[in-house]
């Protein structure tokens, strides 16, 4: 692996090829939407291309050389995966199609009749716990859970600083809490959550704890095991792997106690007509036939996160951040939605500009820069609404961007507002 010292981005930059794209009018790209899917390198897409070329078959039932060698690579890309978060065993790792489909995996299974586990037991009386910072991802399967159930959901509120507010901890996660499902690291705020107190308090009352960890998984090194949560959900297209694959991680005894979220295909030991038995995890939970070379491609997104070193991206990235909050102060009329300092904050800026609408921003910086952002409220409609905003412009960093691209984006944001002057 690499070390800080030897961070090289204009030589990880080579390795992604749509960065040297010129635009229409022969405008450089200059991509600053990673939180929204992030660009692949060669090595992934050239893995993908040689498996559907030489390797693919169906995983798991053909015993000919394509199906045994499909079946190999896509097994050892769940071997990968459970390694780069730290899985105590691969079993635990449970390929979805993306992280939403992960948590709503858990919520399913929250208040089902057939699952005899007290601890997913919930009716009116019991709470479910998220934050206001939430992605729709992590807010609508739980309310779609509460109007099944008849439980309560109640969430954290954010202070103006972009902060999760753990002043009511005690109050809000209590013996009526069956599980707290929060983001790790907030896809508008770009701020990173503690986990711990929250944690520990979910302990003292004997709730259960998922994060959402798709804006973290790819930007810091993630374990898992120190994490102590029950269950991790993230998505393989904004860690350089393909769309279409996500992961679900939980810990091996509530995933035997849950029941399977869907039917068909190898998640069966045996059908009858009028029963059926499941295979163990983490086939139970992967019906019908999987994403097999979008699993393989984030295999090979793990492999070349390794071979740079997280720690290193999580250094590269807090450095561009320390350099866009100061930078992004001389545009006048700017407002960070978010912490202002980058203490306990990842590679994510989302901002207003005073009088100028946040699609007019994106459009501009678009067409007259070839500066990609994303505008919008970013699937996160009730934090805009928390803000008294109805949308941001977010720029958000990876370890292929540089400082040069900020001062791009500084420059672009001082045109934007001569274009409105």
């Amino acid at each position: 692996m690499t070390t800080a010292a030897s961070f090289d981005v204009e030589r990880i930059r080579k390795d992604f090829p749509i960065l040297s794209r010129e635009l229409p009018g022969g405008r450089p790209l200059i991509y600053l939407d990673s939180a929204n899917s992030s660009q692949k390198p060669t090595q992934v897409i050239e893995t993908m291309r040689d498996h559907l070329t030489w390797h693919y078959g169906n995983v798991g039932r053909a015993l000919h050389t394509l199906g045994s060698e499909s079946t190999e690579a896509y097994e050892n890309a769940r071997d990968k995966i459970a390694r780069f978060i730290g899985a105590p065993s691969r079993d635990e790792v449970i390929f979805t199609k993306n992280a939403s489909e992960a948590l709503n995996l858990i919520a399913y299974s929250f208040g089902n009749p057939v699952c005899a586990d007290e601890r997913f037991r919930l009716g009116p009386g019991d709470e479910i716990v998220i934050s206001e910072m939430e992605h729709h991802s992590n807010i609508v399967p739980w309310q779609l859970l509460a109007q099944r159930t008849g439980a309560t959901l109640r969430w954290f509120p954010v202070t103006d600083e972009g902060r999760l507010d753990l002043s009511g901890l005690g109050e809000l996660v209590n013996e009526r809490t069956k599980i707290v499902s929060i983001v790790h690291q907030s896809n508008v705020l770009g701020t990173v959550n503690p986990v711990a107190p929250i944690l520990a308090r979910a302990r003292e009352v004997g709730a259960l704890m998922a994060l959402d960890a798709s804006q973290s998984v790819p930007h810091q090194p993630i374990d898992v095991a120190e994490l102590g949560v029950d269950f991790v959900a993230f998505t393989g297209h904004k860690m350089v792997g393909p769309s279409g694959i996500g992961v679900l991680w939980g810990r091996r005894e509530l995933l035997d106690a849950m029941p399977p979220f869907l039917g068909g295909g190898e998640m069966i030991e045996a059908v009858w007509m009028d029963r059926s038995t499941y295979a163990p995890v983490p086939h139970k939970f992967e019906a019908g036939t999987p994403p097999i070379v979008e699993a393989i491609g984030l295999g090979a997104a793990v492999d070349y996160l390794e071979s740079i070193g997280m720690d290193q991206i999580k250094a590269h990235e807090a450095s561009l951040v320390r350099y866009a909050l100061d930078a992004l102060q001389e545009v006048p009329g700017l407002r960070i939605i978010g912490p202002r300092t980058p203490e306990a904050r990842g590679g994510t800026i989302s901002f207003t500009l005073e009088g100028i609408h946040p699609h007019d921003v994106g459009q501009i910086l678009d067409d007259a820069h070839g500066i990609a952002v994303r505008v919008g409220h970013h699937c996160a409609r009730p934090l805009h609404l928390r803000f008294g905003i109805p949308a941001t412009t977010r720029a958000s960093f990876y370890l292929y961007n540089t400082t040069d691209e900020i001062d791009a984006l500084v420059r672009g944001l001082h045109h934007v507002q001569k274009v409105f002057g």
